[in-house]
């Protein structure tokens, strides 16, 4: 039989000293009980969903909350999407209780007994997300409560995970005799050099241990016997084994990052990856970045399991925190991968696509604020907004024609992947031969600005990216000659049309109008009727000089215009041209570019200049919102793949005066803000009128990340000869 589709919501609470974070609320889920009525459209028969210990009885094992589980697991039912109820998932449990507390696991049990009696009908439960995992973030590396550091502690956290889970068990099927436990965890497998075999040998014995232990496979002659008894867990042992609770299907939550590379040679990588044990030091990198051939990854995990268990499988998580893309190129392989397997005899029941909402910090392991990755929906902006990932989970089952971008091989197949000096695995010759590549035939996207800052910034994101892409000049489609678009458009075919050229030269539109007019504006429309006719979608840029500055607060996307100066007018024009066309057309307005692949920006001089001993003016009473090209690309190209369509604002996000901003290129890049001369702007010369106050908000969320992170990034690829202009 095929493999079914389920879904999953992010759901974790967990806890970090004394604040709990949970994820149904950082994705607003909590308060939007439509959510569930997207799920019919998808495909998703089952959906991972949590009836969390933390969030029913947080204060008092007495006092039980219901209401809101009760409305949404209501609606499910009537929608008759089945539900795999989820008890604990990451967390470790509410404040009365913790990972190594004795009365966790009976704790845990109440609250299960509870939930099987006021939900009799839910078949399928996962008492407890990743045991294994949960143990090692919170009593072997300390990042979650209860924050403990040792070997003993683990398994400790681990025994009370898995007691826990069969108690959880017990209690249920007292209620629903029926009841299957699908039992998660994360499967990777650990690499090493020869100096760590050792070390790897025991990671890729420990992975195994949830399932173990609930199997009653660790007995005395199983190798981690004689270590869990030198902690004094015999008895425990003992009576898991006497009283194991099989899965009825095991669930594997593997990651790009899940395989791992033990390397004793630390000053081959950066020193955020330095670890150890009490008798090694190492560093500890994703496989994928370093090994040639690369790790066996998701479906080795696979077939392991299979061939240690024989116990039908799962893919529990199937998430990409990346580009849309390589989003939709994971879950397609995944989804191949389960096809595969089962025409191999070996049951893969389901693939869960993951995060459906999204997920939000799990770039700090969930230890503080961080980055949103979307899912099927972004609710970036407040509401759920369909991602290309959803006419992908569409078009799995039953199978249909998938988006156009799932196709070809990921970042994960392709050179880009390697990170660090590559190391040797050691593998059959055939693995040692160049892998055969997912085909992929696919019309190019057009990108129209050969030699713009947008244009080159497109080009490389696109060839990062696996995008099939054709570049233009103004030689080969010139938007100032409309007559011959169409004939290049027919013959390029492509799946969607990047505008990346125009007049960019705001001061010189002052005395040259028509021609700046002719570009940006005329030019740009007629390119967006010539697409629509062929049904193509466009992709435009447009500026934060279409408003006249009057404002006290950010400019929001349905903001009215009003530009000040002949640049801006020509970028009005285009928007309200391509606004009144009926195609699929996406404008993004966006401001101060800057970024290390280009010569010609703000942030570039300023480095420049710094470096070369000298001071800065910048003008101190003109307000902007600085945008990071690299980011601003990333996420326009997304919003192209999703389908979007209308004005979306994409900035990084912080209003500040150029002069501002210069300070803090100069402080990050090492030089003293005090050499950055503030200046009233009309001192500089320029010819064309400037909004005083033209930062840019959004109400559509998609939002870039934030300037911290994009100078950050700046600074990391600074061009050499930059800085070598200081000596």
């Amino acid at each position: 039989m095929p493999p079914q589709l389920w879904g999953g919501l992010e759901c974790t609470v967990n806890r970090v000293h004394d604040h709990y974070r949970d994820q149904i609320r950082a994705t607003g889920h909590h308060d939007r009980p439509d959510d569930l009525d997207l799920l019919p459209d998808t495909g998703i028969c089952a959906l991972r969903y949590p009836i969390l210990w933390e969030r029913i009885s947080p204060d008092d094992p007495a006092r039980c909350d219901w209401d809101w589980t009760d409305q949404r697991l209501d609606r499910l039912r009537q929608l008759g999407i089945g539900v795999i109820a989820g008890l604990v998932h990451h967390g470790s449990g509410p404040a009365y209780t913790s990972l190594v507390d004795s009365g966790f696991a009976t704790g845990l049990a109440r609250h299960a007994a509870a939930a099987a009696h006021r939900y009799p009908w839910i078949m399928d439960w996962t008492p407890v997300n990743e045991p294994l995992t949960t143990a090692r973030f919170s009593a072997l590396y300390g990042h979650w409560h209860p924050h403990q550091r040792s070997e003993r502690t683990f398994w400790l956290a681990l025994l009370n995970q898995i007691d826990a889970t069969r108690l959880s068990m017990q209690a249920i099927r007292r209620v629903n005799p029926a009841a299957r436990l699908i039992q998660t965890d994360d499967l990777g497998r650990t690499y090493a050099t020869a100096a760590l075999r050792d070390q790897a040998a025991f990671d890729n014995l420990r992975r195994w241990a949830s399932w173990d232990l609930l199997c009653g496979r660790i007995v005395q002659d199983h190798p981690l016997w004689d270590r869990l008894s030198a902690f004094g867990f015999q008895d425990r042992l003992r009576a898991i084994a006497d009283d194991p609770c099989p899965p009825a299907i095991i669930g594997i939550n593997h990651y790009l990052t899940s395989d791992r590379f033990l390397d004793h040679r630390l000053q081959r990588y950066p020193p955020h990856s330095h670890g150890g044990s009490e008798s090694q030091l190492y560093a500890d990198v994703e496989a994928l970045r370093v090994l040639e051939p690369p790790p066996q990854g998701l479906e080795g995990a696979l077939r392991e399991a299979w061939a240690r268990y024989r116990i039908p499988l799962a893919m529990t998580e199937v998430h990409n925190g990346c580009t849309r893309e390589e989003q939709m190129r994971w879950a397609a392989q995944a989804w191949d991968m389960a096809e595969r397997l089962c025409a191999d005899d070996i049951p893969v029941e389901a693939v869960t696509l993951w995060s459906l909402l999204g997920s939000s910090g799990w770039n700090t392991l969930l230890t503080g604020e961080g980055a949103y990755e979307p899912g099927l929906w972004d609710v970036s902006g407040g509401a759920p907004r369909a991602t290309a990932l959803l006419p992908l989970a569409q078009a799995l089952s039953p199978p249909r024609d998938r988006p156009l971008l799932a196709g070809g091989a990921g970042w994960w197949q392709r050179p880009v992947r390697i990170g660090h000096p590559p190391v040797t695995r050691p593998a059959p010759m055939k693995a040692h031969l160049a892998a055969s590549q997912p085909r992929f035939s696919a019309p190019p996207l057009l990108i129209c600005g050969a030699t713009g800052t947008l244009g080159q910034a497109m080009v490389r994101a696109c060839a990062l990216r696996n995008i099939p892409f054709l570049l233009t000049s103004r030689r080969d489609l010139d938007l100032s000659a409309p007559s011959r678009m169409a004939e290049r458009i027919e013959h390029i075919a492509p799946w969607a049309v990047v505008n990346a050229a125009g007049w960019v030269r705001v001061d010189e539109a002052e005395a040259a109008p028509d021609p700046c007019m002719t570009v940006n504006a005329q030019g740009a429309i007629a390119l967006a009727r010539v697409c629509q006719d062929r049904g193509i979608p466009t992709l435009s840029f447009s500026s934060d000089l279409v408003f006249d500055g009057q404002q006290d607060r950010p400019y929001v996307e349905d903001d009215p215009t009003s530009p000040l100066n002949r640049y801006g007018l020509s970028k009005a024009e285009m928007e309200q041209g391509i606004g009144a066309l009926a195609g699929r057309h996406l404008i993004v307005r966006t401001a101060a570019f800057f970024s290390p692949h280009d010569e010609f920006n703000f942030a570039a001089d300023v480095v420049r200049s710094l470096a070369q001993g000298g001071h800065f003016v910048a003008a101190d009473d003109l307000v902007v919102t600085p945008t990071y090209v690299p980011h601003l690309v990333a996420t326009a190209l997304d919003l192209l793949i999703d389908g979007e369509v209308g004005l979306w604002h994409l900035t990084s996000g912080t209003p500040l005066s150029w002069a501002d901003f210069a300070r803090r290129i100069a402080a990050r890049c090492g030089h003293d803000p005090a050499r950055v001369r503030a200046v009233p702007h009309r001192s500089l010369g320029w010819a064309a009128e400037r909004p005083a106050y033209a930062a840019l908000a959004t109400r559509r969320g998609a939002a870039l990340p934030p300037l911290a992170a994009a100078l950050d990034h700046f600074t990391l690829h600074l061009p050499p000869h930059w800085a070598r202009q200081a000596a």
